[in-house]
């Protein structure tokens, strides 16, 4: 029962979506290098800005 009431209830929100009634809209996916890379950035500015806290 559960489990049916699950799928209808995805299958009415699938229906419903924008995207689907337009046919769907391509937006350009970044590429995966440039994701790494930012994250590893961002990874290097948090720990360097955690050294240079002073203790508390």
């Amino acid at each position: 029962m559960i489990v049916r009431t699950a799928a209808l209830a995805l299958a009415a929100a699938l229906i419903a979506s924008p995207a689907a009634a337009a046919g769907g809209i391509d937006i350009p996916e970044p590429s995966d290098p440039w994701l790494f890379a930012l994250g590893v950035i961002g990874l290097l500015v948090g720990r360097h800005a955690a050294r240079r806290r002073p203790p508390e």
